[in-house]
């Protein structure tokens, strides 16, 4: 087909003339004055006979912010656009062609294809991104990713504008001059539209609980997280690779079963007996509550869970249970354990159970409220659990080096840490300590020469149940979703559940490649919020982290405590945290994040109790 390329702002047309040779496509050249005023530069009438000559249309007087006014509408669709060093004219300071941009870009929107490119070219400096060198103060610079984001542009690449390879191109228009200005060190941007804002409408999810199908109301923070299906059979994405080039290894080494599909999505438990904080507690849609207490037990035999909420009261009573409630599976091991209580597995078989898994968590880098988790159990003879942790090490450790071989050619790191050796920050793995036994190890990667690197699991061991004493049960719980990371150089978690198609068609047939970001040097916006404590109440830092997640749509990557205050007379408490919004993979612009303050202002307020200052 035809490619269809817009240019603005032609000074004496050497550009387009360069470009109107190319085949298939058909150019479109304009400029903001006159043919009169266009015409009088040096070499335009040239030019411009030449790009008539071959076809090409040539436009006067158009306004780059008003673009819809210029073409019909079935002229509109342009596959790329192109604005070669913009600039007001005479000596427009840095404000003006940030307000001339922002017009630009948003009248872009309106004649862009929708899997076009917008071509911009400034000198170098201006931009204000760290390709330029040197870099400008941000406040003295175009600000110009930030101001593409208001339109709902991303910035896909950057690379030198090569003003010599360009045959016959002078620049011209110094301060409103036909006159030529410096290009050494200009750049090309190359913008493409990220994809829309999500729209928050609470989402209602399907499980199969034992015989039942119960519906439930998704937590809104997990809303684009649900049912996404990546380790589906057609999935190409890498989480899926890295599973099953997992799974391939150990089959190698060990008979295997895959116990993967159906796994309930919803646990089931005494709020007492279950007292973690990062649980996301589930409220049944209405007429979904089992119906009896007969089968609310059925129910808690289904989600394989009731070894988490044993059926005494909290007096520790037989026969009076408090109310169960179900929450969102943090971890995939009561599936295990209750495999190995039933009995229903053969020793010396490797089970491999694999999702995704849910928690609240704060906001850390490479900490993540849902991941997809893969779980491997085995059963051998007492005495011989050592010698298969180290198989199952070595084998896990010569897949993961082979893709790793495969995307970037350096080598890993892969190492097993002592349970001991680990501070805090391992409290997501821990918190479900005592099933499957205790922790052995934590099993952790990092690229040479950084050791140790991430922990992306925890191997455990526990003695076999009570007819099965001369068995151990060695398991290895996996975070699939920090191995893609790792192995295709994924600096943020956020990236791995992204909706553009620009993520997975880098992975075509599920092939794992080093990832190249398409939305670079996203802009971030901070903002400080201080508020007063009720008295004699702790803050609940959890609950605020998982409020700015959600009324963010996942845009916070940092929230900072600035400072703990104590006034002095009343006791009362301040805190103050700075918080800082920034996307990923899509367009953020400053209105939008401002919304975002308002909202987490709001909510917080409303939500934990707590007085705004």
């Amino acid at each position: 087909a035809m490619r269809r390329v817009l240019l603005l702002g032609e000074g004496n047309f050497s550009f387009a003339a360069a470009l109107c040779g190319a085949q298939a496509t058909h150019v479109v050249a304009t400029c903001y004055e006159s043919e009169e005023e266009a015409a009088g530069r040096g070499g335009a009438a040239r030019s411009i006979r030449r790009l008539r000559d071959s076809g090409a249309e040539v436009v006067f007087s158009v306004d780059c912010t008003k673009l819809k006014e210029h073409f019909l509408p079935g002229k509109r669709e342009f596959d790329r656009i192109y604005f070669n060093f913009p600039h007001c004219g005479r000596k427009a300071g840095v404000v003006k062609n940030r307000q001339l941009l922002a017009g630009f870009f948003h009248s872009c929107a309106e004649v862009l294809a929708q899997e076009g490119e917008v071509h911009v070219a400034l000198c170098n400096g201006q931009g204000g991104t760290p390709a330029d060198q040197p870099r400008r103060e941000w406040h003295n610079s175009w600000q110009i990713v930030a101001v593409a984001a208001g339109a709902g542009f991303v910035l896909s690449d950057v690379h030198p504008f090569k003003a010599e390879t360009i045959e016959g191109y002078k620049c011209t228009g110094y301060r409103s001059q036909d006159k030529s200005f410096c290009v050494e060190g200009a750049l090309n941007h190359i913008f493409t539209r990220g994809t829309a804002p999500l729209c928050f409408t609470p989402v209602s999810c399907q499980t199969q609980l034992g015989s039942q199908k119960v519906s439930f109301q998704v937590p809104q923070v997990l809303v684009d997280k649900i049912n996404r299906g990546f380790l589906e059979v057609n999935s190409s994405h890498p989480v899926r690779t890295i599973k099953e080039k997992l799974s391939a290894g150990l089959s190698q080494a060990f008979p295997l079963q895959n116990i993967s599909s159906c796994l309930p999505l919803l646990h089931h438990g005494h709020p007492g007996a279950v007292c973690h904080s990062n649980i996301f507690w589930i409220t049944l849609s209405p007429g979904q509550a089992p119906s009896s207490e007969k089968m609310s037990q059925g129910l808690a035999d289904a989600a394989l869970c009731s070894c988490l909420g044993q059926d005494t009261g909290e007096n520790g009573q037989e026969g009076c249970p408090a109310p169960k409630q179900f929450y969102l599976r943090p971890s995939l091991l009561p599936h295990a354990q209750a495999i190995i209580e039933k009995g229903a597995f053969s020793p010396g078989t490797l089970q491999v159970l694999s999702g995704p898994v849910f928690r609240k968590c704060r906001v850390i880098p490479h900490s993540m409220p849902a991941f997809h988790e893969m779980l491997v159990v085995l059963a051998v003879s007492r005495g011989t659990e050592n010698s298969c942790i180290q198989m199952l090490l070595d084998n896990i450790k010569t897949t993961m080096n082979s893709l790793h071989q495969g995307t970037s050619g350096g080598k890993l790191s892969i190492s097993l840490q002592e349970a001991g050796s680990f501070g805090t920050e391992l409290s997501d793995f821990a918190a479900f300590e005592g099933q499957l036994g205790e922790i052995r190890h934590f099993l952790c990667v990092g690229t040479e020469p950084e050791p140790p690197g991430s922990c992306v699991g925890v191997i455990r061991a526990a003695p076999g149940e009570s007819e099965n004493r001369e068995l151990v049960v060695v398991s290895a719980s996996l975070n699939l979703d920090l191995l893609a990371m790792l192995l295709c150089g994924i600096s943020d978690w956020r990236m791995l559940w992204t909706w553009d198609r620009h993520f997975l068609r880098q992975f075509p047939e599920g092939e794992l490649r080093l990832f190249k970001s398409f939305s670079l040097y996203p802009p971030s916006y901070v903002h400080d919020v201080s508020f007063w404590l009720p008295d004699g109440e702790d803050f609940d830092e959890l609950a605020f982290h998982t409020l700015a997640r959600r009324v963010s749509g996942e845009m916070v990557v940092s929230i900072q405590l600035r400072d703990n205050f104590q006034q002095a007379g009343t006791g009362r408490r301040s805190l103050c945290y700075r918080v800082t919004f920034q996307s990923c993979d899509r367009a953020l612009g400053c209105r939008e994040a401002a919304e975002m303050q308002l909202h987490l202002r709001e909510a917080i307020q409303q939500h934990l109790g707590v007085t705004l200052r």
